[in-house]
């Protein structure tokens, strides 16, 4: 009888966390399905909340704090109050110091976002702030290119970061067409870990790539 209420015990307990690591990766598909939409409708800082919700109730998960980092700093991108801009930022920064923390070893996504955070900083004053944050966004997009050479998102940021770079200081169309066709590649033949791991970028390299040509 003791051996039957432990088994009983033990299948409860899994059936249980079946049930919760549904409800959790229906929450965050859901979520990730509206990525898209929430650029287009601006309502960027509304899903960033959403995902920081879906985090604090899992607190062991990274990546619902992942995508309200990301999420975060594209608001500032956005933003067209300058002087809100690096609020923004340092709240992006909050949130990515934590899923870190807990993804618990280096990783290609969170030094995608650092670099993204690290631009939006710059955008406030781009002369004034290029030497600080501009190198601090190309040393972390080097170095996610260096812990997964298959991710094609810093590939898209050093395209971007291209795009944006007078020819006379090494940037321009030219450069930055062959990184977003670099790019388009590999997102085509990238393969994310799970199906809730990042996929973005391929719609805004094409973007971008379009406006090379």
């Amino acid at each position: 009888m003791k051996k039957l209420l432990l088994l009983i015990t033990f299948i409860a307990f899994n059936n249980f966390l079946f049930a919760q690591s549904d409800k959790y990766a229906g929450a965050m598909q859901k979520n990730i399905a509206l990525l898209d939409s929430a650029m287009k409708n601006r309502s960027m800082t509304e899903l960033a909340n959403n995902f920081t919700r879906i985090a604090d109730a899992e607190k062991t998960q990274w990546l619902p704090y992942y995508y309200a980092a990301y999420c975060t700093v594209m608001s500032g991108f956005v933003e067209t109050d300058k002087s809100k801009t690096d609020g923004i930022a340092d709240r992006a920064e909050e949130l990515i110091i934590k899923a870190e923390t807990l993804a618990g070893k280096p990783n290609s996504e969170i030094h995608v976002i650092r670099s993204m955070i690290a631009s939006a900083h710059m955008m406030v004053d781009p002369q004034a702030r290029w030497q600080q944050y501009g190198a601090a966004s190309s040393e972390n997009i080097a170095s996610a290119k260096e812990l997964d050479p298959t991710n094609p998102r810093p590939v898209y940021l050093e395209g971007q970061a291209k795009f944006y770079t007078p020819e006379a200081f090494g940037g321009g169309k030219a450069p930055a067409k062959e990184l977003f066709e670099k790019a388009i590649v590999m997102f085509a033949a990238f393969k994310p870990q799970s199906a809730l791991d990042p996929t973005w970028g391929m719609a805004s390299t094409e973007y971008f790539l379009a406006q090379c040509k």
